[in-house]
């Protein structure tokens, strides 16, 4: 497998440059280090015996990289945070560059870690998108998911399993000192259950039997370890009133119906609601990979009125359709056309060939739809 990334970093970080990547467990950092950088120092701290030398005397890095006129590698750089001091120095005194990931800024800003202020890019490395795949089944998707072990797997709701136990139930929880781990765990399955859908604070927290405020922090946890994000409501209009709660959704189709305990099928409500996910999610990456500038809302009137995305600055707006478009369809963005003037409208579907109705509403089959996105084609 290929990673785009392997393109849009090199492309964004030039010689003599620092950056962070980080990414979720699984989303393939190391694979494409081992590949982007074949001949590069690398320190890996997952190595118990490379993680306990640091860890004793992280000035070793400048013992023993300090003449490095190379990039260094630093994997799992939250495991040894008193090492970003070093790297510091060296950025500083020596002109040295590194690239350091991990799998989440949380533990090094909650150990008040020297962040470099600005010396390091920041990038983010998402499960694997539509193009860099081959054999791509979408049904087979919903269940396995996105994470490229996973993807590849041929028992990928075994490895699921391990993937949410080992690492979601127990690393995470662990890592944000979260007590109740049963509480936290019931917490995850509501959150899978009402991805997507408006976020209410109070009847989550009633599901997952803990106090509201409780879940607040669970939420920003799964933030601030990268396994998920909140979609913000477009908020400008001069007409209607419309909805200001935010949505969440996690990071990978796979893990939210591993935790929701949902086996998609095509035709199944199910399947609508998952395939919506997926494509808000090979967005997300576009905006990470190629236009880290992009807006990306959904529209909601306060009378239900809504379309899925807005992409820009009310530029492109898309609604997801896992079937037929039926003229029943067509409300929310038909609402939308009324009062904004876009570059495109578009409903992206399960059909196999494009269409126009009603001449500003495009029907796109969904492969056409992401090729269109990655080339660039939106003009977003």
């Amino acid at each position: 497998m290929r990673r785009i990334l392997s393109r849009k970093l090199a492309l964004k970080l030039p010689a003599g440059r620092s950056a962070f990547l980080w990414g979720p467990r699984k989303t393939g950092k190391t694979y494409w280090l081992q590949h982007a950088f074949p001949g590069n120092p690398r320190i890996d701290l997952l190595q118990t015996d490379v993680f306990a030398e640091y860890a004793a005397r992280p000035s070793l890095l400048r013992e023993r990289f300090g003449t490095n006129k190379e990039l260094i590698v630093i994997d799992e750089i939250q495991m040894v945070p008193d090492l970003l001091n070093e790297v510091h120095w060296l950025i500083e005194n020596r002109s040295m560059a590194f690239l350091m990931t991990g799998s989440s800024a949380r533990k090094l800003r909650r150990q008040h870690a020297n962040m470099l202020g600005g010396r390091a890019r920041r990038f983010t490395m998402h499960p694997l998108v539509y193009q860099e795949t081959e054999g791509f089944d979408i049904e087979r998707v919903m269940v396995s998911g996105l994470l490229p072990p996973h993807f590849l797997s041929e028992d990928p709701v075994a490895d699921l399993r391990a993937y949410v136990a080992d690492y979601l139930k127990e690393e995470i929880a662990a890592e944000a000192r979260v007590q109740n781990i049963p509480a936290f765990a019931e917490f995850l399955r509501v959150a899978a259950l009402t991805a997507g859908e408006l976020l209410n604070y109070t009847n989550v927290a009633r599901e997952a039997g803990v106090s509201a405020k409780v879940v607040r922090s669970y939420f920003q946890i799964l933030e601030d370890t990268l396994l998920g994000f909140r979609l913000a409501p477009w908020g400008k209009s001069r007409r209607r009133r419309l909805i200001e709660t935010e949505k969440f959704c996690l990071f990978d189709v796979g893990v939210a119906n591993y935790l929701a305990r949902r086996t998609p099928r095509v035709g199944t409500p199910e399947f609508g609601k998952s395939f919506e996910q997926y494509l808000l999610l090979e967005m997300k990456a576009y905006q990470a990979y190629a236009n880290p500038e992009l807006d990306l809302h959904y529209w909601r009137t306060s009378t239900g009125r809504e379309v899925d995305f807005i992409l820009g600055d009310m530029e492109v707006a898309v609604e997801v359709k896992a079937g037929r478009v039926h003229e029943g369809d067509l409300a929310g963005m038909k609402a939308l056309l009324a009062e904004y003037r876009l570059k495109r409208a578009v409903i992206v579907s399960m059909e196999s060939q494009r269409r126009t109705i009603q001449d500003r509403i495009e029907v796109w089959p969904w492969k056409e739809y992401l090729a269109e996105l990655w080339s660039g084609g939106l003009g977003v």
